[in-house]
Order: structure tokens, then C-alpha cells, then sequence
């Protein structure tokens, strides 16, 4: 009994909370497709080759195509990394660090997912509720055609 309770925990998917490190790349694009705007940093071998703030556009799994940043913008291929790993920084703000061999790009959410749910949210009901009285209007206008016409 206790083999097959092994055996069944071997077979888990790994639970990862706040940190830890990512390989799987669908969990990585799983992650990162929730980011807009963050903070970024490049650095190889621990020296910092450049940082800014940008806007994510894309991100994307394709061993054909490369990851992207410039002109505030990023465009991240996950087939550029090794893995992706969850942090906090030292103001307990998350970071996820794409890492490949000695090179490491790491993004800060400057946005928090949260507000830009419910906006999101807000928006899409409000879009709703405009359609719907676009629609109705239009129909209206379409009955009160009709009844002319039949006059």
C-alpha cells in the first residue's frame, strides 16, 4: 500500500507558490501572458546590461522565432530560456527571472493583475451594456420604420 501511495505522489504535478523554478514551457507561458507593463532588467554573468520599463505585447512559445525588447516594448519567446524562476525582490514585489545558461532577464509586474481583472471586467460589462442599447435602439428604430411603412 505505501509503494502505491508513492507511486501516486510521484506522479503529482509540482505546486509551486510565490517561488520556485519553472521548466514546463506551457507553465511558463501559463505566467507570463497575465504581465503588461513591468520593469526589466538584462544581465549576464551577474553585470547589468540594461534595464527599463516596457509594455509585454506578446509572449509565445516558437523555437524559430527570438525574444524581443525594444522601444518599450517585449515580445518573449519562452523557447529563448532554460526556465523561469519565481522570486520576490528584496520589497517583496514579485520577479520572474527567464534564465538561459549565464544571461537572465528578469521582469517586475508593474501592474497589478488584480485591478487590471476587474477593469477588464468593468469594461467588458460596460462594452455589454452598450451593444445591448445600440441593439435595442436599432431595433426600435426598425419597428418604428416598419409601422410608418404600414401606415
Amino acid at each position: 500500500m505505501s509503494h502505491e501511495r508513492v507511486k501516486n505522489v510521484s506522479q503529482l504535478a509540482p505546486c509551486l507558490v510565490d517561488s520556485g523554478v519553472v521548466v514546463n514551457k506551457a507553465d511558463m507561458l501559463r505566467l507570463l501572458q497575465d504581465l503588461a507593463q513591468v520593469s526589466y532588467s538584462h544581465l549576464e554573468d551577474g553585470v547589468l546590461l540594461s534595464e527599463g520599463q516596457g509594455l509585454v505585447m506578446e509572449v509565445f512559445a516558437d523555437p524559430q522565432q527570438a525574444t524581443l525588447v525594444a522601444n518599450s516594448t517585449l515580445y518573449i519567446n519562452v523557447h529563448s530560456f532554460d526556465y523561469l524562476e519565481i522570486g520576490k525582490t528584496v520589497c517583496e514585489q514579485s520577479h520572474f527571472d527567464l534564465v538561459q545558461d549565464n544571461r537572465r532577464l528578469r521582469l517586475v509586474p508593474l501592474s497589478d493583475p488584480m485591478k487590471e481583472h476587474l477593469t477588464r471586467t468593468v469594461n467588458t460589462a460596460t462594452l455589454e451594456a452598450m451593444v445591448a442599447d445600440a441593439l435595442s435602439a436599432s431595433w426600435d428604430a426598425c419597428l418604428d420604420d416598419d409601422h410608418n411603412f404600414l401606415e
